[in-house]
């Protein structure tokens, strides 16, 4: 598996080695041991998986838990998203800067966003299917938001009037969340 370093620390892309055939083709989407021992020195442990479906124009995010982080390996099985990570680590030298992928069927790439960052994605085809591995379980009591057009982030999101649920249209700029409710920097 070959690991990207993205701009932002901590926040990998990985592009598995795929083979294939006229039949087909197969690739694997997680191996710990090999990760662990690839020099990014990630020995993930994942607690909760989940699958969403989306339409085009639909954005997720940016979505985080504090306490109890999630750290998440993001993927795309149908179709292609826009994928972003924000650090909001209080006290971190990157607080407030985001890095993005993209990431589809087609590409098979993997994107890890560690512990105490924000995520968020936005559907670039007709319809996605996203999968999430995520190091601890959901905690409806952590569970927390960020708006996604934050002046304060200027993400260059490549779309102009995404589709939002509630939750994420009325979401706080990042300014407005009070410290407590944020991850903090250990590193």
């Amino acid at each position: 598996m070959k690991m990207i370093q993205t701009d932002l620390p901590g926040c990998l892309v990985l592009e598995p080695q795929v083979f294939g055939d006229a039949r087909g083709y197969f690739y694997e989407s997680f191996n710990r041991d090999k990760l662990a021992g690839a020099g990014a020195g990630l020995d993930l442990e994942f607690a909760q998986g989940n699958v969403s479906s989306s339409s085009r124009g639909v954005l997720r995010g940016l979505h985080y838990q504090w306490p109890r982080p999630q750290g998440k390996l993001v993927s795309v099985l149908e179709g292609e998203v826009w994928d972003v990570a924000v650090d909001i680590r209080r006290g971190s030298p990157h607080f407030g800067r985001w890095t993005a992928a993209v990431l589809s069927a087609d590409n098979k790439r993997h994107f890890w966003i560690p512990e105490g960052f924000a995520h968020g994605f936005v559907v670039l085809s007709e319809r996605a299917l996203f999968t999430y591995l995520c190091t601890q379980t959901y905690d409806r009591a952590a569970d927390a938001a960020i708006r996604w057009d934050d002046p304060q982030l200027a993400i260059d999101w490549p779309v102009g009037a995404p589709l939002l649920s509630d939750k994420d249209a009325n979401a706080p700029l990042l300014a407005d969340v009070p410290p407590e409710r944020l991850p903090v920097f250990s590193g």
